[in-house]
């Protein structure tokens, strides 16, 4: 094995997905709609969907056209393309509070940048967060990040509004509070509102982590949903369809810092990725993608939640909202053990945070799914 721990993409680990390797899934070869082909060549349901990275079901016709065309084109060069002037146009007349964006490849780095911003601008180092922002030595407490780095970073408990208010005083004022809007649940609208509150009145920069919840629970994300504008928004993973893009958009003061600071990336502006994202806005605007994803995960969410009570050895409970859910499990090894079942029944379902449905998800495909879960859950329950 070359690569080590097996893939790159470290939840899409045998283990992560499935608690072991052996007889499962482990190497796919093609994708299309809501179903892929291992390398063996048997089919299944996904609602995985590359970690949410894919809204409209993969391989649209629509975006894979749009890609193309921009390859044949040449897909990198030496200038500025247009459709990065373009995308930015559109992304600044649809999401609330954007004037200015940045591209980025990946979400990681893209919410790094936003925290640079944050603190060039405030003049502070201090950050506090709140969920999940990726891999980068400032978010991190792992192996290899420096106690120097980890000690600038408070982590904040999500929809309490009481630690928030306690946390964010005091002699050193964040540079930035940093937050993921939904964590296995949807948040308070109170709680917030509450962090806007804070983040204003101790001048820190407010950004919101919006990866897996633009363009699904609202094409603006939480800041639509729930009508809080931040001063920096992050998005990624969606916003393009499964090709390689995020963003930071948000005030014109702040985002005009990025002149300041250093903030650069070689294949930024390549333009497939530009091109496959404005097809997607093209998609979920005429189309409504929003609107189905909500019926279709309320229809996903309605059989986990018949499912649940029936399984009471193997199944404490369901989390999430109809988006983005997922059962918990009495046990890590039950939880496992159910991943391979549904997949010995053709189905790729995420035993953690989160199962995601797609356009190409119907309401048939969500009842096939749920079907074959509980075929899975059967096999589990007497074993436990």
């Amino acid at each position: 094995m070359r690569i080590p721990g097996f893939t790159s993409t470290r939840s899409k680990r045998p283990e992560a997905l499935f608690g072991s390797v052996g007889d499962v899934p482990m190497r796919l070869v093609r994708a299309d709609g809501c179903r892929l082909w291992d390398e063996g060549g048997r089919e299944y349901l996904d609602t995985v969907m590359a970690l949410g990275a894919v809204g409209l079901g993969y391989a649209h016709p629509a975006v894979t056209e749009a890609a193309e065309r921009a390859m044949r084109d040449g897909g990198v060069g030496s200038l500025a393309p247009v459709a990065e002037a373009m995308l930015a146009e559109e992304l600044c007349f649809v999401m609330p509070g954007a004037e200015r964006v940045l591209f980025f490849k990946t979400g990681a780095e893209a919410v790094a940048a936003a925290v640079r911003l944050a603190r060039a601008y405030t003049g502070r180092e201090r950050v506090l967060t709140c969920g999940y922002h990726g891999w980068h030595d400032w978010c991190q407490h792992g192996l290899g990040v420096p106690a120097a780095v980890r000690s600038l970073r408070t982590e904040i408990p999500f929809n309490d509004v009481a630690a928030l208010r306690g946390i964010a005083t005091g002699d050193s004022l964040p540079a930035a509070i940093v937050v993921e809007p939904v964590i296995e649940v949807a948040p308070d609208p109170v709680w917030l509102r509450a962090v806007r509150d804070v983040a204003t009145r101790c001048g820190a920069v407010l950004v919101l982590d919006e990866i897996k919840t633009a363009f699904r629970i609202a094409l603006g994300g939480a800041a639509e949903r729930w009508e809080v504008e931040p001063d920096l928004m992050v998005l990624g993973k969606a916003m393009a369809n499964g090709f390689p893009l995020a963003a930071v958009c948000g005030h014109r003061d702040l985002m005009e810092t990025a002149t300041r600071t250093w903030i650069s990336s070689t294949l930024a502006t390549e333009w497939v990725s530009l091109a496959a994202a404005l097809a997607v806005l093209d998609i979920y605007r005429r189309e409504r993608v929003c609107d189905h994803l909500e019926a279709a995960g309320t229809v996903l969410l309605a059989g986990l939640e018949r499912l649940a009570p029936a399984f009471p050895k193997a199944v404490r409970g369901v989390r999430g909202m109809p988006q983005m859910c997922y059962l918990t499990f009495s046990r890590e090894e039950v939880s496992a053990a159910v991943a391979v079942a549904a997949a010995r029944h053709g189905l790729l379902f995420k035993r953690n945070a989160y199962n995601f449905v797609s356009l190409a998800h119907t309401d048939d495909v969500v009842i096939d799914v749920v079907r074959r879960l509980e075929a899975a859950l059967t096999e589990v329950e007497r074993t436990c």
